[in-house]
């Protein structure tokens, strides 16, 4: 279940309601997948072959393609990080930048945590994602994700083409990093 912190208070927004009600309010989509779904042995697993990121897919196919359906998302995969990807370090500065797309950028967690830091009506709020949160970022918003403290996520990203989403650098002087 998704957790919302506004960075300006400190307030924290914890029922599902009202996290949905206020993403709903930012234009933010925010759904949740149910986890029973997913096999025991991909509940925990980071490392990640071909054959298992097929699973997750072919598990929650239905889910997939109905938000491809309703959101206009063509292509599809798995993202997965931990502490054993490569040049992890490296990747979460880039991704700490706060940065739009030309198009949404979407996130449906099937393990770990994730978290987005998102520019709202009243300044940037972290949304902290576990499985089965599913986060859609509206084109142009200034945003950004990375990892919280245990390092790891598997997810599946949606997108309307993959090889146009690309980060475009947003310099913000409302921004203050943490």
């Amino acid at each position: 279940m998704a957790t919302i912190r506004m960075r300006t208070t400190n307030r924290r927004l914890t029922e599902e309601q009202e996290v949905k009600r206020f993403l709903d309010e930012q234009g933010v989509l925010y759904e949740h997948w149910d986890m029973k779904k997913l096999p025991k042995h991909l509940c925990d697993e980071f490392i990640l072959s071909d054959e298992k990121k097929e699973e997750i897919l072919n598990v929650f196919d239905a889910e997939i393609k109905s938000l491809a359906n309703r959101r206009g998302y063509k292509e599809w995969d798995i993202v997965a990080l931990s502490d054993a990807t490569p040049n992890l370090d490296e990747l979460l500065k880039k991704f700490e930048q706060v940065h739009v797309h030309t198009e949404d950028e979407v996130r449906a967690i099937t393990a770990g945590n994730g978290i987005f830091t998102i520019k709202g009506d009243s300044g940037y709020f972290d949304v902290e994602l576990s499985a089965g949160d599913v986060i859609s970022v509206p084109v142009n918003i200034p945003h950004f994700f990375t990892l919280l403290e245990n390092r790891q996520v598997v997810a599946v990203r949606l997108f309307i083409d993959a090889s146009g989403w690309v980060a475009h650098h947003y310099d913000d002087p409302d921004f203050k990093s943490e």
